[in-house]
């Protein structure tokens, strides 16, 4: 019985580490470019806290504006580089849009 035994720990130990993934075998390296993105880095946008008045007079108007939605009130405007969050009247963000 003791050899019996030992072949069947064996014999489950094999099939357990044959069916275990190793996982640095299956690991993958992605490099995204980011070239493309220094020239863009340097571009003006609204600053958190400016007004939308402050903002239309520096920009001009938006191409397009949406909202507000929500509480606390969110709008965005959109120009053609970059939109622009408000929450009521300030800036919170400001985002480049992407270059396809």
């Amino acid at each position: 019985m003791t050899v019996k035994r030992a072949l069947t720990g064996t014999l489950a130990t094999a099939i357990l580490l044959t069916l275990t993934p190793v996982s640095g075998a299956f690991a993958e390296e992605l490099r995204v470019p980011v070239g493309s993105q220094a020239d863009r880095s340097q571009e003006k946008m609204p600053r958190t806290g400016l007004t939308q008045a402050s903002v239309r007079a520096s920009w001009g108007e938006p191409a397009k504006a949406e909202g507000p939605v929500g509480q606390p009130p969110i709008s965005q405007w959109h120009y053609d580089n970059f939109v622009v969050y408000f929450e009521n009247d300030r800036v919170i963000h400001s985002v480049l849009k992407h270059k396809r």
